[in-house]
């Protein structure tokens, strides 16, 4: 492994990450207030975090840049002869799994820098605020990096807007991934490329656009940026400032959650605003390969897509089984803001879809309490949020598409019972999926399953006598974080945080989203004692 090379890959991530930082700085500090312009604790900390991060990952960059090359000799010469020349380092599956992994710790240390910092300096700040803790720092920032949207913030609104924007272009920046920024941004990755972007990639197979993997980053940032704009300009046209318009827009297309407001987005400035939000959810989930077959005009080819299909057909069925489950009910809807509403059927449906939408893509925005909704309806719920989105989205969870495949081999292995003659092929969307791609998405699934068990015992039992952490919390703590969703049930529901974990127990969590986001075996891989010892040095 070419620790060299990591160390000036994980400096380029730096640095790029401390231009932004910097860059958001000035702009709140060039935009007059009250009393002018003037530098308060908030674009400081933007600022001096942003400087020391350039510094530091321009140190990173000199240090480690001697490690892009390898050297080479000519055909013909001797291992004693001199070295003839040098080409580009080619990256191995060893230093692309370091590089990818430690791209997110870093990254969310850098992203928690400004958080630490205000609230150090910052006279306005209360002794007590959670940005004074280091590990509530982190936690924030990892879980927006990660888009899963869990918050340690018990007033979001007494947070500067300047760190609030912060805070949601992190979870723009790791809904496609910043090392996917990096491939198409970067010229000088060469075939590096291609292994940053199978693993930073979400869901089982990123390749689906063509022709190659710079084209494909550029491709799907184009898109993003799209969409991004698209959904800034309905949301004004609604009624939304700006600023809120811009937060919740990098958040939804994230399938972050992180919102500007303390209740979510209970009843935002119109329906039409709830409307295009949820709609963006939907895109968000949804495979963008498909997403740029529309947009080319093979609407046929997009619309005969397996998991898309099923993707929507899950949305719609969840909203309904939810939305009859909450019809009959005699209580009102309880708003994420305390507000009541009548449970008419419009309501409920309104309610569901968000709801529905929100949680499967895993979002994680809310408008209602949904904790104290019908066993049925959190049954649903729970389920949509480990299925999650499709592959090739922003969105976590399982995957649709992982789940298709493994029915699909389960239903395969009770016909072989009866019919051991018959031999089928398994395909999707007209693709054959050979065995070897049969055994990873069982064994993911497999694999998901136990680390969710495991989450919650050890979440359970670091919690259990110091705060009475329920299982039912535990559990979906585990599920949210695993998921990348955010929110979860009774003690970490839509009226709740995460402020109250212990220490110990919310670098747990962040350790879950890290899983989560790369996917679980990009962690696991790196504790495997022979993969350090040349196993997974092929390229």
């Amino acid at each position: 492994m070419n620790l060299r090379f990591v160390l000036a890959q994980w400096g380029r991530m730096a640095t790029l990450l401390g231009v932004l930082l910097t860059a958001i700085g000035l702009i709140f500090l060039l935009i007059p207030g009250e009393k002018g312009i003037m530098l308060d604790p908030a674009e400081l900390s933007l600022l001096s975090a942003g400087g020391m991060t350039i510094l530091l990952g321009g140190i990173a960059w000199c240090v480690g840049r001697s490690g892009l090359e390898q050297p080479v000799r000519s055909v013909g010469l001797s291992p004693t002869q001199p070295i003839s020349g040098s080409r580009p380092y080619r990256m191995t599956r060893r230093d692309a799994a370091l590089v990818t992994t430690g791209a997110w710790i870093i990254g969310a240390a850098i992203a928690a820098a400004p958080f630490l910092i205000w609230a150090t300096m910052a006279e306005d700040a209360p002794a007590d605020h959670p940005f004074r803790s280091v590990v509530n720092c982190y936690f924030e920032a990892m879980s927006g990096i990660t888009t899963t949207g869990a918050s340690i913030l018990t007033d979001i609104e007494a947070v500067p807007r300047s760190l609030l924007l912060w805070r949601s272009l992190i979870q723009w920046l790791g809904g496609l991934g910043i090392l996917v920024l990096f491939v198409a941004i970067l010229p000088s990755l060469g075939t590096a490329a291609k292994k940053l972007f199978r693993i930073e990639s979400p869901g089982p197979d990123p390749e689906g656009v063509r022709p190659t993997i710079k084209q494909t980053a550029r491709r799907l940032w184009m898109l993003y940026l799209g969409l991004t704009t698209a959904q800034v300009l309905l949301l004004v046209l609604t009624g939304m400032s700006l600023f809120d318009a811009a937060n919740h827009t990098f958040t939804t297309l994230a399938t972050g959650g992180f919102s500007t407001r303390n209740s979510s987005l209970a009843r935002p400035e119109s329906l039409a605003a709830e409307i295009v939000i949820i709609i963006f959810m939907v895109i968000a989930g949804s495979n963008f390969t498909v997403l740029l077959a529309m947009l080319a005009g093979r609407w046929k080819q997009a619309l005969r897509d397996t998991e898309f299909r099923i993707y929507l057909l899950l949305l719609l069925g969840g909203t309904l089984i939810v939305t009859a489950a909450l019809i009959g009910v005699d209580q009102p809807l309880v708003l994420t803001d305390g507000s009541e509403v009548s449970l008419t059927a419009g309501e409920a449906a309104r309610a569901a879809t968000f709801t529905v939408v929100s949680q499967q893509t895993t979002t994680g925005f809310t408008t209602v309490n949904y904790d104290i909704w019908p066993f049925a309806a959190k049954a649903v719920i729970i389920i949509l949020m480990f299925v999650g989105g499709s592959a090739g989205s922003t969105a976590g969870g399982i995957k649709v598409v992982r789940i298709w495949i493994a029915l699909r081999v389960l239903w395969g292995e009770l016909e072989r019972f009866f019919r051991p003659s018959v031999v089928r092929p398994l395909k999707v969307s007209g693709q054959v999926i050979d065995p070897e791609q049969k055994l990873n998405v069982v064994t993911y699934i497999v694999g998901t399953i136990f680390l969710l068990g495991m989450g919650a015992l050890v979440i359970q039992a670091l919690e259990a006598e110091s705060t009475g952490c329920t299982f039912t919390t535990a559990a979906t703590a585990s599920l949210a974080t695993l998921c990348t969703v955010g929110p979860g049930l009774d003690q970490i529901g839509a009226l709740h945080n995460f402020a109250w974990f212990s220490d110990t127990t919310k670098m747990f969590l962040c350790l879950l989203m890290l899983l989560g986001r790369l996917e679980v075996f990009v962690i696991l891989v790196l504790l495997h004692p022979r993969f350090w010892r040349g196993a997974g040095s092929a390229h």
